[in-house]
């Protein structure tokens, strides 16, 4: 479903160096203003912007390789935990998930779906695509709405929860539609609008700008 995730930063060579050199992830665009990295069949891009801005994300990976890759992880990373744990079972997606801050403390959570295998050895391949991205706004309702009337189905719900996460989406991909000031699981941080942008792999594309509206395109 994710075809790129547009990001804004004030940190820009710090989350370079992360995802280039630590995370392992390559990097196919850089300039000095924004850089992109390849995750499977997405893209992440970062921008340089005067605001900090913190997002969450999450990209799937096997489920046959959850423990590996969660070694690999811990020997880059402090996994962060919840009631003691650095990792959580969803049985309603079938899935496993472990969660870390990048230096610009976005949240990033690596989900393996126990429905999907890759055989060999841990590799870059490993993460096979964006899973997740998180748009808060304080307009969850009427954004909800957009975005069901642009055909993403929304998850276990007939109607958008104002105060509650909403997934919108299929599968293994979904924005997750969220309202401001509601603490982000496995962190401290609580849930702030900034911008984005998301590119599907429909050829629709989702801008939410500062006071969290959202305008859909569709790429020419």
């Amino acid at each position: 479903m994710f075809k790129e995730v547009h990001f804004y930063t004030n940190q820009l060579k710090r989350l370079k160096r992360f995802y280039g050199n630590i995370m392992e992830l390559e990097i196919i665009v850089a300039t000095d203003e924004s850089f992109t990295f390849k995750v499977g069949t997405s893209t992440v891009t970062f921008t340089q912007s005067d605001q900090a801005a913190s997002y969450h994300f999450a990209i799937n990976i096997p489920g046959n390789q959850f423990s590996m890759m969660k070694y690999w992880m811990m020997d880059r990373v402090t996994l962060n935990r919840e009631e003691g744990r650095d990792e959580v079972f969803f049985p309603s997606f079938d899935a496993d998930s472990m969660y870390f801050e990048d230096p610009a403390g976005n949240i990033v959570e690596l989900i393996g779906r126990r429905k999907r295998d890759r055989f060999g050895e841990l590799t870059t391949e490993s993460f096979l695509n964006v899973s997740e991205v998180g748009i808060v706004t304080p307009l969850v309702a009427s954004v909800g709405e957009e975005l069901q009337d642009m055909g993403l189905p929304l998850r276990g719900e007939t109607e958008v929860i104002p105060d509650e996460l909403n997934f919108l989406g299929k599968g293994d991909a979904f924005i997750v539609l969220v309202p401001l000031n509601r603490r982000w699981y496995f962190s401290k941080q609580l849930s702030k609008s900034f911008p984005l942008e998301i590119g599907l792999d429909n050829g629709k594309r989702i801008v939410l700008n500062n006071d969290g509206e959202i305008e859909v395109t569709r790429n020419e």
